[in-house]
């Protein structure tokens, strides 16, 4: 199976979009468009349809009722998704802007693209491709549904958890059961400096200048560990430095299980790529 295809519609600068475009590299082959005329023109120039579409929101407001419905009504079949930025933080507690229309937050979307390509791979819709009218919990139990199922010969690594709470750890461990996954190991406060895992999932809450100087540390100490940052409220120049630091990715709290999970296998599937290309048996890329 090729990849498949997505048009992006909407502004392409920043950061954060350039995060999310560049996590979808090598996954989807990606259209960029700014209308959804301009879109229009391009299938009917090339005879492809897509199989997502996503609407980049920059700001709140950034897309009318009329914009959505004429997508939709061109699409009536495609995944729609939103895209939206730390302009639009407070949307995901609060819920969409537009109803039918699932906005996802920039940090969140590779994770949970990694699920639901696994998800079409394998012939199922996924929980990306629920219907406009299903409710959040709906949405929210399918995507629990779709990492639950674990294929055969596909392995999981370990994790180790690191974070200043122990309540929050405990949910995390939960999570990571869910998913069919084994907790290596459990740190209050950063992460050790050697930890027997290839993954690592680190709640930081706020990343701070201490906890880049430790990211350094653990990634030079143990290269090719796959370390995701979770942060509250992450920022496009905050993920940068966390990236250069030695992160694999950055995840947003609230958390959910298809992002994590989805985050994680990423990880994975780039450590493999990376082997692969290098003929080496190191573990996760740092990158």
């Amino acid at each position: 199976m090729g990849r498949p295809c997505g048009v992006w519609l909407g502004p392409t600068a920043g950061a954060e979009f350039e995060f999310v475009r560049e996590a979808l590299r090598g996954r989807v082959e990606l259209v960029e468009c700014l209308t959804v005329a301009q879109a229009t023109a391009w299938e009917s120039a090339t005879g492809r349809r897509p199989t997502l579409v996503l609407l980049a929101a920059d700001r709140p407001g950034r897309w009318s009722l009329e914009e959505v419905v004429a997508a939709t009504r061109r699409w009536p079949l495609v995944t729609l998704l939103g895209v939206g930025t730390s302009l639009g933080e407070g949307r995901r507690r609060s819920g969409p802007l537009i109803a039918g229309i699932e906005e996802v937050a920039w940090h969140d979307l590779p994770g949970r693209l990694e699920c639901w390509l696994a998800e079409l791979a394998a012939g199922r819709a996924g929980a990306l491709a629920a219907p406009a009218t299903a409710r959040r919990e709906e949405r929210l139990l399918e995507a629990i549904d779709s990492v639950m199922r674990v294929e055969r010969g596909d392995p999981r690594e370990p994790v180790w958890l690191a974070g200043g709470r122990g309540a929050d750890l405990e949910g995390l461990a939960d999570l990571l059961t869910l998913a069919g996954r084994r907790v290596a190991g459990v740190t209050s406060g950063r992460p050790p400096l050697d930890p027997v895992a290839a993954l690592v999932v680190w709640d930081a809450v706020a990343i701070g200048p201490d906890d880049l100087a430790w990211l350094r540390m653990v990634a030079a100490n143990r290269p090719g560990v796959g370390i995701v940052l979770l942060e509250s409220f992450p920022r496009g120049d905050s993920t940068q430095a966390a990236l250069r630091a030695g992160a694999g990715a950055v995840v947003g709290r609230p958390l959910t299980l298809e992002a994590l999970e989805g985050t994680l296998r990423r990880l994975e599937r780039l450590a493999r790529e990376t082997r692969g290309a290098t003929g080496l048996g190191a573990a996760m890329p740092r990158r």
